[in-house]
Order: C-alpha cells, then structure tokens, then sequence
C-alpha cells in the first residue's frame, strides 16, 4: 500500500527540487547528527538506516547507543516539520541506499492547503508515534527488570 507520504511526494503542487530531493547515502554515512539543526524529514526508499543516541557515563566515557534499526517506508527526522529544531539523535547508514528528503516547512505548507491530505499524513504520524512510545516504553521496563536483577533487589523485599 502506497503511504500518504508518497501520494504527497507525487502531487505536482509539491516540486521535487524546491520541496524534497532524493537524497542517496553508503554504508557508514551519517545521515543526520544529534544536536545540528534539522529542517527536514526523511522517508526511506532503499537500505537500512541505525538511529543512535550519545550517552557520557561519566567526565570521561562517552558511548553510542543503538536506539533502533529503520528500514524502507520508515520516516525519521519529523520534529522539524513547523519550525528548524536540533536532531535528536544521530542517524547513520547500514547499507547503501536512498531517502526522500523533504522540507519541514514547505510541507507544513502543503497541509495547510490540502488539509484532506493534512489530516491523513499527521494521523498516520500519530500511528508511528503511538508504536515509537509504547516500543520506549517496553525497553523502559526491560531496563528497569534488568537492573532490579543486577542489584539484587529481591534481598531488600
């Protein structure tokens, strides 16, 4: 099934060249940085994408975390869809591929004149926001099993 995405991307009202590219990445490319300014989302077409997050554990460790895997028909890079904002994390190929790059504002733009289209595009949003917050919440509770475990809290029940 076609995503709302693509029906947008299709439109002749929204300019591939002014409102979204195709954008081609390899293996290893960082795709966006955590904390640079982001003024475009992302849909996947080809290859696998890592999301990952910078921890300090302390003054000196630094770690890169793997937060979760993106495939084709994924969308990333949302937050910056009514204004710029700072990526919230990094996001680096896993294989060689291709995205469509699309500019926050000038979509933002096109839903306010399409709002059939508007509202069918921040629905299917909030389905992947909805499945983003309740996979959180699992690996939350996983950790939190986890360290419970690790600590031995059962001796102080």
């Amino acid at each position: 099934m076609k995503s709302i995405l693509h029906e947008i991307l299709e439109n002749p009202q929204f300019e591939e060249g002014v409102a979204w590219k195709q954008r081609n990445f390899k293996a290893n490319e960082e795709i966006v940085k955590q904390g640079e300014l982001g003024e475009t989302l992302f849909l996947i077409e080809e290859g696998m994408l890592r999301v990952t997050g910078h921890v300090e554990l302390d003054d000196k460790k630094n770690m890169q975390t793997g937060i979760c895997d993106l495939e084709k028909g994924s969308i990333f890079g949302e937050t910056c869809l009514h204004k710029p904002s700072p990526r919230m994390t990094t996001v680096i190929a896993v294989t060689d591929g291709y995205a469509f790059e699309v500019n926050g504002m000038s979509l933002n733009k096109f839903l306010d004149t399409y709002p059939a289209l508007g509202y069918l595009f921040y629905k299917y949003l909030f389905e992947i926001s909805i499945s983003r917050l309740n996979k959180a919440n699992q690996r939350i509770e996983h950790l939190m099993a986890w360290g419970l475990k690790v600590h031995d809290i059962e001796k102080y029940l």
